[in-house]
């Protein structure tokens, strides 16, 4: 059994990425929050640097971008441009 490792993001850079998938995605930050379980301050935090993501928050957001197909990907090279190799 493989443990996948979580994605690792700095700030600001996270608060970044996730603005451009929630606007990529076509929703609102309390759109977003809601698909994410999250109030809408949090997705507002978040964006802002205010705040930084739970491991289950950053979970959802990484099953968001390969929900996303080659638009999550691009994000992913965009924002964590040298990913960790799955089988390390």
């Amino acid at each position: 059994m493989t443990i996948k490792k979580p994605l690792v993001i700095e700030q600001p850079k996270l608060g970044q990425l996730i603005h451009e998938l929630r606007t990529g995605a076509g929703l609102t930050q309390e759109q977003f929050a809601t698909h994410l379980g999250v109030t809408y301050s949090t997705v507002n935090r978040w964006e802002n640097g205010r705040s930084k993501l739970s491991p289950l928050a950053m979970q959802k957001i990484e099953n968001l971008l390969q929900e996303m197909g080659k638009q999550g990907q691009k994000l992913l090279i965009k924002y964590l441009p040298t990913q960790p190799d799955e089988n390390n």
